[in-house]
């Protein structure tokens, strides 16, 4: 994995769960919350779960499933209806120590590079359109995504944007 300075990118361990958890908390108004249990379910499922050391604390993570892994989440279960390979991304966090350094784009990139080496056409995601996360929108468009759905969740309390992007394709910075 990657190392860039006081940067260091890792596969997720058990230990880091604790940090995991506080990163995913302080982003919860974009995500789902989580739990320790909720979390440990996911990190074993997971085909990619790597966290981002930066001055010995972890200060960023990205976890990204596989299709037919077993995942109740509803938008992971809508691509699985609709789609027979991919690498869905369930959720990235970027914590404050490292905004606007490159992090989120560094994380997205071994995403597709794992996808490529798995032959794995697609990478999924979803975002927040109501509310509206106009930096989350932004940032995936330089990574070619595109909406391929749309659907209420948190009991119709928010509406997503369904992301698909081709592997094939060129991915932005």
């Amino acid at each position: 994995m990657p190392s860039l300075g006081s940067m260091n990118i890792r596969p997720a361990t058990a230990s880091d769960f604790p940090a995991v958890l506080a990163l995913n908390e302080g982003s919860v108004q974009f995500l789902s919350p989580l739990t320790r249990s909720r979390l440990a379910e996911i990190h074993r499922e997971a085909a990619m779960h790597v966290v981002v050391e930066h001055d010995g604390n972890v200060a960023a993570f990205l976890v990204a499933l596989r299709e037919h892994a077993a995942y109740d989440s509803i938008n992971f279960q809508w691509f699985e209806q609709r789609y027979d390979r991919y690498l869905y991304v369930d959720r990235i966090v970027v914590g404050q120590a490292l905004q606007g350094q490159g992090t989120g784009s560094l994380l997205y990139k071994l995403v597709f590079q794992a996808a490529r080496q798995a032959a794995v056409p697609f990478v999924t995601c979803e975002f927040d359109i109501d509310p509206p996360n106009p930096i989350s929108e932004k940032f995936h468009r330089r990574f070619g995504f595109q909406e391929v759905g749309r659907q209420a969740v948190a009991g119709g309390m928010k509406m997503v944007s369904l992301q698909l992007a081709r592997v094939d394709g060129e991915i932005g910075a």
